[in-house]
């Protein structure tokens, strides 16, 4: 992508974050629906030629030469499939219609002499190629660029988790100081969900489903020219073959459900980022964290001191509007007027566009954890300043000493008033409990106090 195409770009996913996007673009673009389109077709057509029933041969050279069509699709076979369904191009008119223009040039590029050209899209509908293709791409962008770079922000939040497993920190619950945790333990936490979001997601794309059953889904068309084949388990194994699970059961598009799925996995694992962009970004604000600052860049127009938690900001963004396509995509594949309707076809060449939203999310989060480093002598300060917090603790263990008022007589000393460790060994000293119990309460304090979150940590390993 040239600067100058960067900066007229209509979307920023292929502007001003086309860098970051790049990946996408073998599984996303128009050109890679017109290889996977002619994968399909030539191996559709191959398969054709190992039916019984069927004249058609195809030689081992002519095997090769059409898989070459695809395994070796360069920018003029896409181009000239553009100009056979725009302009037309040799003995071709215009088709006017891209998977018709598909079919075509696979016909330009049969031998000399061959007898497959009847054979090519035979008894298809432009669905049976389309259904497979997105699928297809959909699968290997998915396994190929977003879970390596969903894997990459998980690898970090365990390496931070590890790191700082014994950290402690003051945790908030309603805003409010509360129990303390560790910094590491609550990285675990989401590289936990993180892990658990890409298992969903991992198996959802291994369930994408593919049909071939024709104009109505019933092999009509198949079974007229050929009606002693098994054609519901030819599709079968065709569809297996191409590493999709097989839908017996469609009108002439597949439903969709599959996708459906798919995209909701992935609404998953942005929710989990997105809590996480937002925690984060509360500790920075809180001076838990620090940030590296990068040289040469601007944090504010104004405010020279400034070094803002931008990727973060940025990842909130992109995976909100990529939660925002996924979810208007689910709804929508999962819909068609009687047997089909067009509308579809749109709306999924937009798939693209909330992955790329995905995977520069993804990177910025990525980016983002990479920069900061949590400020022990802050959380230190501020848990030192918080001593009511160790409350819990003390009502817990009265408790356990058959004191039925412990919780009274802890809110009563803490609840909406400023109290120190002073004040807590004042109260300890009135109890009526064993002078080794008495040392124990003593000797609670708010960075001590919690619990095995740094063991906790381990639990990433299982």
């Amino acid at each position: 992508m040239t600067d100058t195409h960067a900066l007229y770009a209509v979307s920023p996913v292929d502007g001003r974050y086309g860098g970051r996007t790049a990946p996408l673009s073998p599984y996303a673009s128009e050109a890679a629906l017109m290889r996977a389109r002619v994968r399909v077709e030539v191996e559709y057509l191959i398969a054709l030629a190992e039916l019984e029933e069927t004249p058609l041969s195809l030689a081992d050279d002519e095997r090769e030469q059409l898989r070459s069509l695809y395994q070796g699709f360069a920018e003029e076979d896409a181009r000239l499939i553009k100009k056979l369904e725009v302009e037309g191009h040799a003995e071709f008119e215009a088709t006017n219609h891209d998977v018709k223009a598909v079919e075509y040039f696979i016909r330009h590029h049969l031998p000399e002499g061959s007898d497959a050209s009847p054979w090519i899209h035979f008894g298809l509908t432009s669905e049976d190629v389309n259904n497979l293709a997105h699928r297809l791409l959909v699968r290997d962008a998915v396994e190929a660029v977003l879970l390596p770079a969903l894997y990459e922000v998980r690898d970090a939040l365990e390496e931070m988790a590890r790191e700082h497993r014994d950290v402690p920190m003051l945790a908030r619950t309603h805003g409010q100081p509360a129990t303390p945790t560790t910094f590491g333990k609550e990285m675990a936490v989401y590289a936990a969900r993180l892990g658990q979001a890409t298992g969903r997601i991992d198996a959802a794309t291994e369930n994408l489903r593919g049909k071939l059953g024709g104009a109505s889904g019933t092999y009509a068309a198949h079974v007229a020219a050929y009606p002693d084949v098994d054609w519901p388990a030819f599709a079968r194994a065709f569809v297996t073959d191409l590493g999709l699970e097989f839908e017996p059961l469609t009108t002439q598009v597949n439903p969709c459900d599959d996708l459906a799925a798919l995209f909701d996995a992935l609404r998953g694992a942005n929710d989990v980022l997105l809590d996480l962009d937002l925690d984060i970004w509360l500790y920075v604000s809180d001076r838990y964290l620090g940030q590296e600052a990068v040289e040469g860049e601007t944090g504010s127009s104004t405010m020279p001191h400034k070094v803002n938690p931008i990727d973060f900001e940025n990842s909130e963004g992109n995976l909100s509007k990529a939660n925002s396509d996924l979810t208007f995509l689910a709804d929508y594949v999962t819909t068609s007027r009687l047997q089909r309707d067009l509308s579809d076809s749109t709306v999924k060449r937009n798939i693209g566009a909330a992955f790329a939203h995905c995977l520069i999310g993804y990177t910025k989060t990525t980016a983002g954890l990479g920069k900061v480093v949590p400020n022990e002598h802050v959380m230190a300060e501020e848990l030192e300043s918080t001593p009511e917090i160790i409350g819990e603790a003390v009502q817990t263990i009265l408790r356990r000493e058959g004191q039925e008022d412990a919780y009274e007589q802890v809110k009563a000393l803490t609840r909406g008033r400023d109290v120190t460790l002073t004040d807590f060994r004042e109260l300890f000293d009135d109890l009526e409990v064993s002078e080794d119990v008495r040392e124990e309460l003593r000797a609670l304090t708010p960075e001590s106090y919690t619990g095995v979150a740094d063991a906790l940590v381990d639990d990433l390993e299982d």
